[in-house]
């Protein structure tokens, strides 16, 4: 992540640290090459070795305390207007540092619904508390969920573009992949054609390559996070890939369908189309329901009553999650009412929020149907940033 795009998250982060009024944030960390608190490439910029604090101030002041021998390569990294640094403890400097600002409340990276607000491992949050035992602070910490949720959501202009970019590279992979599939070649042949061309272009994937890309084709495959198997494409099968890169920092999130045409026929099937259409309708139809304001499951509960009402199974996931650094970014989830999502179906959406749009269903002796795309929240709705499949893919 640039140094320019970095100092822009930070200074958005000092407006939400004033909206959500609370004094200071402190992202405490060590080793973070082996463990790595998620917000340390979007806040930081560079890894730390000994037990570091990175604070950020509702006043806009930036700190870094860092051990002695991290401080030049902190200060070279210019994404800190202090930089300091110890010997022989953090705790008498940082201690210092909280005294000028006197803070009523202090958030720190733990939280119960979001992972990527869950940098805290459990041991520095034990040191933490022994270095401000005997102190006001310790009294003081709360969950920088609700600070994370909103900065790593809330995409800038910058930040959408590079999700652009992102999209663009993927929509072409799968461009070529359509050109590529016929029937005898088996799912891992598919997903190695796609890895060789992200090696070819030097593209990371989104996720890890084990199941990036996910391709499943005809009746009764894998789930939905499994990897490519050696079953072949044959006629009549539909197939779907789910896939996406990491480019410059920012990751895309995509699938697409596709149906291998029999001999004789030049279209597919009706109840093929009929599927496929009933998922390219849900995601309009979630899309119009999209806007700021609104809880998550709202919109979950459009698409998924589509789909039911129909005369499908309702999908047994969330119908989008947010995306960005990661292809599974920020707190919030367009997530149905369920015990295993927790607090998150019944977050408000916010403008500047990337959602993937991504529904699915089964059709009977032929395949799974689904379509992921990506909007970007806007003042009044939301808005497409990838280009939507409105038709299936044939494979003659």
């Amino acid at each position: 992540m640039s140094k320019e795009l970095i100092l822009e998250k930070i200074n958005q982060a000092v407006k939400i640290l004033n909206e959500k009024n609370i004094d200071l944030w402190l992202l405490f960390v060590r080793e973070s090459g082996n463990m790595k608190d998620p917000m340390m490439d979007m806040l930081v910029g560079t890894n730390c070795t000994w037990q570091s604090a990175y604070i950020i101030t509702k006043t806009g002041d930036t700190i870094a305390l860092l051990g002695s021998l991290d401080v030049a390569n902190m200060r070279t990294v210019g994404t800190y207007k202090e930089v300091h640094g110890y010997i022989k403890s953090i705790k008498e400097k940082l201690i210092e540092i909280l005294d000028r600002y006197k803070p009523n409340k202090i958030a720190i990276n733990f939280s119960r619904n979001s992972c990527v607000a869950d940098g805290l491992t459990h041991g520095m949050y034990l040191e933490l508390l022994s270095y401000l035992d005997g102190t006001d602070y310790k009294d003081r910490l709360v969950s920088s969920e609700e600070l994370i949720t909103a900065l790593r959501g809330r995409k800038s202009n910058a930040e959408i573009e590079l999700m652009k970019d992102a999209i663009k590279e993927t929509l072409k992979i799968f461009d070529e992949v359509t050109a590529f599939i016929k029937p005898g070649v088996t799912e891992k042949e598919i997903a190695s054609f796609i890895l060789g061309l992200c090696e070819k272009r030097n593209f990371a994937t989104a996720w890890e390559k084990d199941y990036c890309p996910s391709v499943f084709t005809g009746p009764d495959t894998a789930g939905a996070h499994a990897g490519p198997t050696d079953r072949k494409v044959e006629r009549g099968h539909v197939i779907n890939i789910d896939f996406g890169v990491k480019l410059n920092g920012y990751c895309s999130d995509l699938q697409r369908t596709w149906y291998v045409l029999r001999e004789g026929e030049d279209k597919a099937p009706e109840e093929v189309l009929k599927g496929f259409n009933t998922i390219r309708d849900s995601i309009q139809i979630a899309a119009k329901e999209l806007k700021p304001g609104k809880k998550g499951c709202e919109i979950d509960d459009a698409a998924r009553n589509y789909i039911v009402n129909s005369g499908y199974e309702e999908y047994p996931h969330a119908l989008g999650h947010q995306l960005g650094r990661f292809a599974h970014d920020g707190g919030g989830l367009l997530a149905p009412r369920w015990e295993r999502y927790g607090d998150v179906p019944f977050m408000v959406i916010e403008e500047g929020q990337a959602y993937t749009l991504e529904p699915r269903l089964t059709i009977k002796d032929y395949g799974i149907a689904t379509i992921e795309e990506e909007v970007i929240v806007t003042a009044d709705g939301c808005t497409f940033i990838s280009e939507p499949q409105k038709e299936i893919y044939l494979i003659k």
